[in-house]
């Protein structure tokens, strides 16, 4: 195997794991905040806050992957 096919493979990898589980947790996320809501509606301003922000650090893990599969393109 050359080193450049190994360098795309890697790539690959991290993208497609660093994209699908950020996925799958927001969706988990948003169920469990709907779910959440739907049993307490007086406490959706707090679920939701909190909901968004578990979001925005779910989505920061696929941007560090983006950022890491970059930089396996570009610099390694």
């Amino acid at each position: 195997m050359n080193a450049e096919v190994a360098k795309f493979i890697a790539i690959a990898i991290v993208m497609g794991a660093g994209t699908l589980f950020p996925a799958f947790a927001i969706g988990w996320i948003g169920s469990k905040g709907a779910e959440a809501i739907g049993r307490n509606p007086e406490a959706a301003p707090k679920v939701q806050t909190a909901m968004i922000l578990a979001i925005a650090f779910a989505e920061a893990i696929a941007i560090y992957a983006l950022v890491v599969s970059l930089i396996l393109k570009f610099v390694a």
